[in-house]
């Protein structure tokens, strides 16, 4: 789906400061200074920029070094994976940002068996277990990329053993695959797609999550939340799903907000 860049109306702020813990602040429609600005007023003071491939995961290092209240994520996205003509080079570089301070987590790592066809999931694999190894070097989060791979998402975190703080970013499983996550520790991260109409499973999921294992985000500028679906996320956009959530999960949005800002300080630090 193209996404419309018209401006939205900005929801109203929210009354307890919350966490953005995914988006591309490289890939937003307004220069970063603007986005930070707007998602300051609506009462998110803490954004995590997350790299896919080398150059977008230097651009967020930097970014987050630049920016106060930003922090970074750096990793080959699954997708990207496969696609890199020397995996070794690529990962290496990854690995060095990955000592960076402003850089809090490895990721967005993972699966996904909706892009990437047969051929390409060997080396998507691989490259997940590198960066779960980096993950447990650093001492840092893993933020997990999963599409239509749940099954073996598990598996290759069981095999390799999971590092202490695993999220998975954009959660698109079912209930059941939620209590497996949640039992094994995770945390589950919920963007604006839980408003849509022909999410009821991805609902049943948030239902079976613990609000200490719950994270907001966005995915900006992607999964635009009702009712502004289709054109263009930013980060001043998570009350929308802030207030959706708190709503399915009948706790007041500021318990709600305070719970999401713990969860995201203790996977990923003081930001």
């Amino acid at each position: 789906m193209s996404r419309d860049a018209t401006p939205v109306p900005p929801p109203e702020p929210l009354t307890v400061a919350a966490v953005d813990s995914h988006c591309h602040l490289d890939l937003l429609a307004a220069p970063v200074e603007e986005a930070l600005a707007a998602a300051r007023t609506a009462g998110i003071t803490r954004v995590v920029t997350v790299g896919i491939d080398v150059p977008s995961s230097r651009w967020c290092a930097e970014t987050a070094a630049a920016h106060q209240g930003v922090v970074a994520t750096v990793a080959l996205h699954p997708n990207e994976a496969p696609e890199s003509a020397d995996l070794d080079a690529d990962f290496a570089a990854i690995a060095e940002l990955a000592e960076l301070p402003q850089v809090r987590a490895i990721g967005e790592t993972g699966l996904d068996y909706y892009r990437t066809e047969e051929p390409g999931r060997p080396q998507q694999e691989e490259s997940f277990r590198r960066h779960i190894a980096l993950a447990k070097q650093t001492g840092k989060a893993l933020v997990i990329h999963d599409r239509d791979a749940h099954a073996d998402v598990l598996r290759v975190l069981d095999d390799e053993g999971a590092p202490e703080r695993v999220v998975l970013h954009c959660f698109s499983g079912g209930p059941e695959f939620a209590r497996d996550c949640v039992a094994r520790g995770f945390v589950l991260s919920y963007a604006g797609n839980v408003t849509f109409k022909s999410a009821g499973e991805l609902r049943e999921a948030l239902a079976v999550t613990p609000l200490d294992q719950l994270l907001v985000e966005t995915d900006a500028p992607f999964l635009t939340p009702v009712p502004h679906r289709g054109k263009h996320n930013a980060p001043n956009l998570i009350p929308l799903t802030v207030r959706a959530i708190a709503e399915l999960k009948a706790v007041p949005e500021g318990e709600l907000a305070a719970a999401v800002s713990a969860t995201a300080s203790r996977v990923f630090g003081d930001l």
